[in-house]
């Protein structure tokens, strides 16, 4: 079985739409980005990746910023 390459979300460009496969975090910020609905198998939409602007994203009809470290630590497909 091939498995899908997964990368992190620090890495996606504006305008792409992606699904998260897993947090690579400890359980205190997994529990905090599960609280923001962000967990495995939800969809959501780079909205801004600017350097050195803010890291935005578009889950469900909100938007919010994540520190860059955080967006690392979240893969996607």
């Amino acid at each position: 079985m091939e498995q899908k390459k997964t990368r992190p979300l620090s890495t996606v460009r504006a305008g792409e739409t992606v699904r998260i496969a897993r947090i690579e975090a400890g359980r205190g910020l997994n529990s905090r980005l599960a609280s923001m609905g962000l967990m495995p198998n939800v969809q959501i939409k780079v909205v801004s990746n600017a350097h050195p602007g803010p890291f935005v994203i578009g889950i469900k009809d909100s938007k919010m910023m994540l520190g860059r470290g955080v967006a690392h630590k979240i893969m996607v497909l």
